[in-house]
């Protein structure tokens, strides 16, 4: 079993490292009283990620086991676990069978219809953006990437693959392909400083778009990139932009699943 870097270790009599942080910090019966009315589930849940987000409990940090929080706490077992349960699935937590559950490392969000910046959304969640370009050419259009770009085939389009990191980690690879007659100065750009994103947004203003998802796991070159276990799920996003009527650019997006989420919210707010 693999686990997150920057668990402290100990050894079970079979040699083989458990990763077990030390606790700093205790829900009690008192801490959950003090959030008034609502359910004593809803209460733990907010205690837990208050010790979160004041950075009490760090990423890695192991929470209490269920017996323990039921001790401390006061609450039943089914609340307790049901606290759990509701923030390991909301990517607060991670529970590791047989070893515990710990605080999960804060993930990359993007919103699910709209296309932004990288960056930007980095940023916005108090994090460092950065990048590495690992490829900037031009290239002649296969069968494939000219249907896929609209264009001819043996076409000259430019391609760009990209990793993209928040904190020093790396959460996305973006391979691109450019229609170069909407961005003819692609190739020029240093995109260790802007992003393609924001490039193209400038000289060929995005009008729609098209998303798919998909559930991959990476190549051993893109785990490698990634710096993940090859067997690590991954959220591939396929997306195609138009500026009119014309294609921009087709990106194959890769996001590593324990380090990225996407967000939706459809119809009007109640």
């Amino acid at each position: 079993m693999a686990y997150p870097s920057g668990f402290p270790t100990r050894t079970l009599a079979t040699g083989e490292p458990i990763k077990v942080p030390r606790q700093t910090a205790q829900p009690t019966v008192e801490t959950l009283n003090e959030q008034g009315l609502a359910p004593r589930y809803l209460q733990l849940k907010q205690f837990i990620c208050r010790q979160i987000d004041s950075g009490v409990w760090p990423p890695h940090h192991r929470v209490p086991s269920e017996n323990e929080l039921v001790e401390l706490s006061g609450v039943s077992r089914m609340t307790v676990n049901r606290a759990l349960r509701e923030l390991t699935a909301e990517g607060r937590l991670v529970r590791m069978q047989g070893v515990g559950t710990f605080v999960a490392e804060p993930k990359s969000h993007s919103p699910l219809l709209a296309v932004n910046n990288i960056a930007d959304e980095i940023s916005e969640h108090g994090h460092r953006h950065r990048a590495e370009v690992k490829l900037l050419r031009a290239e002649l259009a296969g069968p494939e990437r000219a249907l896929a770009m609209g264009l001819q085939e043996r076409e000259t389009l430019f391609h760009s693959v990209i990793v993209h990191y928040q904190d020093n980690v790396p959460v996305q690879i973006e391979d691109r392909f450019v229609n170069p007659a909407l961005a003819p100065d692609y190739l020029a750009q240093d995109f260790t400083t802007i992003t393609p994103n924001v490039y193209l947004q400038r000289h060929s203003p995005l009008t729609s778009g098209e998303h798919v998802v998909e559930a991959v796991t990476a190549t051993p070159e893109e785990a490698q990139m990634l710096q993940i276990q090859r067997t690590e799920p991954c959220l591939l996003i396929r997306r195609r932009t138009w500026s009119g009527k014309r294609i921009v650019s087709a990106a194959r997006l890769l996001h590593p699943g324990s380090r990225h989420r996407l967000e939706g919210r459809f119809g009007d707010p109640i």
